[in-house]
């Protein structure tokens, strides 16, 4: 069997924006299983790593969550403030890093230990951005700041102290639709009894 690399080559590619991020068109010619070249055009928006994580208070079983608005979801005519977990861009730090700094700068914890679960690309059709999830036990000791998100970036957010089998019933009445938490819950519900 061919291995995948060679199954692809690179014929051209065009830069379509280069604004926060970059967006490229590329024209590619690829091997398919029945070993016919076919010419394909495809987009990819190139996003750097990002972590995400799962903050969990044993003793009150419950997770920290944020509220922020996102203009992809307001452009689909969806809720457009939607609750996340703690998440951003790597910034060329260590996943482990940039989770601790992003979780200190939007909820105002203080991790003690961040723990790797996995990595995903949420979109892979079109999208380069690998995620790096995390998760943290913590305690309202933890908490010492604010949080909020950072002036200097206009960020506005939210943090939610919720239940974590009321997190997970939002999954099904649709007050919670994003991926990065979904997966995140999930995995609580799944490992809940590894959590304290």
């Amino acid at each position: 069997m061919m291995q995948p690399k060679s199954r692809v080559k690179i014929a051209g590619e065009e830069t379509l924006s280069n604004g926060w991020t970059r967006l490229s068109s590329y024209l590619l010619d690829y091997i398919d299983r029945k070993g016919a070249t076919q010419r394909l055009k495809r987009e990819v928006y190139h996003r750097t790593p990002a972590a995400c994580i799962l903050l969990y208070d044993p003793r009150r079983d419950l997770v920290v969550l944020v509220r922020q608005f996102r203009l992809a979801v307001h452009l689909n005519g969806d809720p457009a403030w939607m609750i996340e977990v703690p998440a951003g861009l790597l910034d060329d730090d260590h996943p482990e890093a940039a989770i601790r700094r992003e979780a200190m700068e939007e909820t105002g914890y203080r991790l003690r230990d961040a723990r790797f679960l996995f990595k995903s690309y949420t979109s892979p059709g079109a999208v380069t951005e690998v995620v790096h999830f995390f998760a943290a036990l913590i305690d309202t000791a933890d908490r010492v700041a604010e949080g909020g998100g950072l002036d200097e970036e206009h960020e506005d957010i939210e943090v939610l102290e919720i239940p974590l089998d009321e997190a997970a019933a939002m999954i099904e009445t649709g007050e919670i639709f994003d991926a990065k938490t979904i997966m995140l819950l999930q995995w609580a519900l799944l490992n809940r009894g590894k959590l304290s």
